[in-house]
């Protein structure tokens, strides 16, 4: 982490977000390393991808599913919470601390309440110890 720059790694449910909404994320984060990952459901989200987010050196992990009770796949969103848990944890477990990775569920028409929320996110990454490998690039 460089002067409050942040690496950070959205994955995003493709139901949740259009491309103007997406646009406006990337231009509220447009003072940090983004890199956004679009996929079919939040529910596809494994474990292993976002561990691995962590291992290139991300400072944070954001995943932006559908409103609760509004997923089309039914219960994607609520897995892609639970699986943001399981790794906030493992991150815990090894030391890098808890509180990088968020899930959050974006209502319809509210992009700007979305965009706090990913803001409020990066200022509590930023505030908190770094990482040992965010110390080490």
């Amino acid at each position: 982490m460089k002067n409050g720059v942040l690496k950070l790694y959205l994955f995003y449910c493709s139901n949740s977000l259009n491309a103007e909404e997406l646009s406006q994320c990337r231009d509220e984060l447009k003072n940090h390393q983004l890199k956004v990952i679009g996929l079919p459901c939040s529910g596809k989200l494994d474990i292993p991808y976002l561990v691995k987010a962590f291992e290139t050196g991300a400072d944070g992990v954001v995943i932006v599913t559908c409103e609760l009770g509004q997923c089309r796949h039914l219960e994607g969103n609520m897995r892609a919470e639970k699986r943001a848990e399981a790794v906030d944890s493992l991150l815990d477990e090894i030391g890098a601390g808890t509180g990088r990775i968020a899930a959050i569920h974006v209502e319809e028409g509210r992009i700007e309440q979305t965009i706090g929320e990913i803001r409020k996110f990066c200022a509590r990454i930023n505030q908190a110890k770094p990482a040992t490998a965010a110390q080490e690039r």
